[in-house]
């Protein structure tokens, strides 16, 4: 005779109910702000050595930030956003 019940049998429960609730963490932009005083040269090589940009794409981003007053140099991750920009600021100083 066959058992059906899991309560019966507990060894033979393989059923748990686990529910994985994790989500995308959520994600920050870093933005550059235009002022009189940082070269554009210098806003293309930040762009370039912490924000992994290539020419072209670090070139638009300046532009932006030299026409609009902002550019967007990425999204990421609070922890990354923060020490992304931690890196900037003391590698500008």
């Amino acid at each position: 005779m066959e058992n059906n019940s899991n309560t019966s049998n507990p060894q033979q429960d393989h059923s748990l109910a686990v529910e994985d609730e994790t989500s995308e963490p959520k994600q920050y932009k870093v933005l550059m702000h235009n002022d009189d005083y940082t070269p554009m040269d210098f806003v293309i090589f930040v762009l370039k050595k912490f924000f992994n940009k290539s020419d072209v794409d670090a070139t638009q981003i300046m532009l932006d930030v030299h026409n609009k007053g902002i550019g967007l140099a990425g999204v990421f991750s609070f922890e990354i956003a923060e020490t992304k920009v931690m890196q900037v600021n003391q590698f500008s100083k």
